[in-house]
């Protein structure tokens, strides 16, 4: 008896793994994120962040100093014939996001994004940082 846990401390589980670990997930909703890669050089950053299936002109892309946010909206276009009828449908329609804080500010007026087979690339060159200028006193 001792042995038996409730059903409630699975969810329970999930629901700070989610916090702390990754997304909330319940059992009719499909996974659905915004996956990327951010590399670094001396003059900027490279975002590859992975959006299949979105056009071009739904994505947005916001520079705030060095917190970057991406979002798009997904949607699903389905034609049904005469006759047809849909059995189950996996396709996911709405909106995701993803925002993440760089080590250092970027320079939004030379930010370029491209977006090619599903693949939106960033490059975000970093803001030069002006020299520390001590004021004297009179």
């Amino acid at each position: 008896m001792a042995n038996i846990r409730p059903a409630f401390d699975n969810v329970f589980d999930d629901l700070l793994k989610g916090f702390f670990v990754r997304p909330v997930q319940f059992a009719d909703q499909p996974e659905l994120q915004i996956k990327m890669d951010v590399k670094e050089d001396d003059r900027a950053y490279t975002v590859h962040a992975d959006i299949p299936g979105v056009k071009k002109e739904d994505i947005h892309v916001t520079i705030d100093g060095s917190l970057v946010a991406i979002s798009a909206e997904v949607k699903r276009e389905s034609d049904t014939k005469d006759g047809e009828k849909l059995l189950r449908s996996e396709r996911y329609y709405g909106k995701v996001s993803r925002s993440f804080q760089l080590a250092q500010d970027v320079d939004q007026s030379e930010a370029v994004a491209s977006y090619k087979d599903g693949v939106l690339e960033l490059r975000l060159p970093k803001r030069q940082q002006s020299a520390t200028k001590r004021l004297t006193i009179s």
